[in-house]
């Protein structure tokens, strides 16, 4: 399964919500996927902390070109059956990493799992994430 190429996550990214929100994909492809996130104001809750959906954004994101890059030959694309998502920590400022890894993948389904953590602390996770990819033929 080959590794998506830069160029084309960053055209797929355009004038979507990875672009809106500042999502980088450093890499998709071979059963893991990594991204980050630099945290700014638009990414907090009015409380001043993290916004949940700014982990979620970013895990799904990089489960989701995980899969785009391992869909097996011949597949459609995909689509979000179902995801789940654990928050441990927070920050105010700093970068997000993440790390996704594909679990399963099968002919009609993919299970992903991702690990948020601090970049500057990479024992501090933020959150663990799980989703479930249904394979569209």
């Amino acid at each position: 399964m080959p590794k998506l190429d830069p160029a084309e996550i960053k055209r797929r990214s355009a004038n979507s919500l990875v672009e809106t929100l500042g999502l980088e994909i450093l890499e998709a492809g071979e059963k893991i996927a990594r991204g980050r996130l630099v945290v700014a104001q638009r990414h907090l809750a009015p409380n001043g902390y993290l916004h949940a959906a700014s982990v979620v954004a970013l895990a799904d994101t990089c489960c989701g070109y995980g899969t785009y890059a391992d869909l097996p030959e011949g597949a459609a694309g995909f689509t979000t059956a179902e995801l789940k998502s654990n928050h441990m920590g927070t920050l105010r400022a700093g970068t997000l990493c993440c790390e996704a890894t594909a679990q399963h993948q099968g002919r009609t389904t993919q299970v992903w799992d991702a690990r948020i953590f601090a970049e500057d602390r990479p024992e501090k996770t933020i959150a663990l994430f799980r989703c479930t990819q249904i394979v569209l033929w």
